[in-house]
């Protein structure tokens, strides 16, 4: 099975050669479907009640993971909890050491070159 990159938000535009998607339940069917080699998460979405967080509890609870997770959420308080909720479940051996989490909040506007070179190292 070909392994894709997914890219979920619902106001920036993803990297070249990733798949799109801008809610929590295309980003579970995508989970639930497909081997995953990047996913990259924002935290506030256009619900404010189904953010990237509740994806992050949705996919431990599942065990549905990618083989590296960066959280690019501009939210410093939500992204933070993402990350930090990740980096637990693979503490409590609920989700593989071997995956990458990492946290690279992106500007809302413009994505800088150099920036962008962190995804199109991981595709």
């Amino acid at each position: 099975m070909k392994k894709i990159s997914v890219f979920m938000d619902d106001y920036r535009s993803p990297p070249d050669g990733y798949v799109f998607v801008e809610t929590i339940d295309e980003c579970m069917d995508l989970l639930r479907n497909h081997s995953i080699e990047h996913l990259s998460l924002d935290h506030d979405l256009y619900s404010r009640t189904r953010n990237g967080l509740m994806l992050v509890k949705m996919m431990i609870n599942e065990k549905l993971f990618a083989n590296r997770i960066t959280i690019h959420s501009a939210n410093s308080v939500g992204g933070k909890n993402m990350y930090n909720c990740l980096k637990q479940a693979q503490k409590d051996l609920i989700m593989p050491h071997t995956i990458i989490v990492s946290l690279r909040p992106l500007p809302l506007k413009y994505i800088p070159p150099r920036v962008l070179q962190h995804y199109s190292d991981i595709k």
